[in-house]
């Protein structure tokens, strides 16, 4: 019997397409927890940014593909902050390449401009564009867990070497999400498990994107969604369907665990 599950959010839980958590998904979690499993988001997304997951009887978020961890009653179990420095030398990047830049700070997510990337992330996940600010303007009051670049792959290969101790990930082509080198969603769901005293063999992840590998590979039990490409499938222990097509129900009923 597993102890914990970890659920991504985006591409997991919440579609493309419909930007909503599909009723079986909700039954499949709630049977979940009565079986007594602990339920842990565990997102791209702010640990405070996930308004899709309220009525889930979740216990803790993953936030900044494992830079921060906030507990359902509000309090910081843990959040990882990029060194002034580094964040000055990104800003930097983002003007030399020409390329947006959103940061996350604990007061939630801004962005230094509009550019057509930002707009189509916008209409990928159905939610409002963050505020523009001046981002040289965060440090020292308001340090930043993660950034976001939009930037296309290749151009991300060139920006990437010259920021040695930040590293990238994505879930899709249209931007990258920064983060201090170490810190994954694999590193956080051991460091979470630790915290509650539970083997990594007794987890399971279901996630989609290529930010979703490290905790599909840490977790005793991976589960890749039907959206995920060839390289997150291949890495997993199973692949289910789409989220709207049944598939964390059906992950969960395929490892009896519901």
């Amino acid at each position: 019997m597993k102890r914990i599950a970890f659920f991504d959010i985006d591409g997991t839980l919440v579609s493309f397409e419909k930007h909503s958590i599909p009723e079986s998904a909700r039954r499949a979690i709630d049977a979940l927890h009565r079986n007594g499993v602990e339920i842990v988001i565990a997102t791209g997304r702010g640990a405070t940014d996930t308004p899709y997951i309220s009525g889930l009887p979740y216990s803790a978020v993953i936030g900044l593909n494992g830079s921060e961890c906030v507990l359902r009653d509000g309090s910081v179990a843990w959040r990882h902050h990029i060194p002034q420095e580094l964040f000055e030398k990104s800003l930097e990047l983002g003007r030399k390449y020409d390329f947006a830049i959103a940061a996350k700070t604990d007061e939630g997510f801004v962005i230094d401009r509009l550019t057509p990337r930002v707009r189509e992330m916008s209409a990928t996940i159905g939610e409002w564009m963050p505020p523009v600010r001046d981002l040289t303007t965060l440090y020292p009051g308001h340090p930043v867990g993660q950034l976001c670049f939009f930037i296309d792959p290749e151009t991300e290969k060139e920006v990437m070497p010259q920021l040695p101790g930040l590293a990238a990930s994505r879930w899709c082509d249209i931007f990258a999400d920064i983060n201090l080198s170490g810190i994954d969603k694999g590193t956080a769901i051991q460091e979470y498990a630790a915290y509650r005293g539970v083997d990594l063999a007794d987890v399971i992840a279901l996630g989609d994107g290529e930010n979703d590998l490290p905790m599909l590979r840490k977790a005793g039990t991976g589960v890749a969604m039907g959206t995920a490409s060839e390289l997150v499938r291949s890495q997993a222990d199973y692949v289910t369907g789409t989220v709207d097509a049944d598939g964390i129900a059906n992950a969960l009923r395929h490892f009896r665990l519901i």
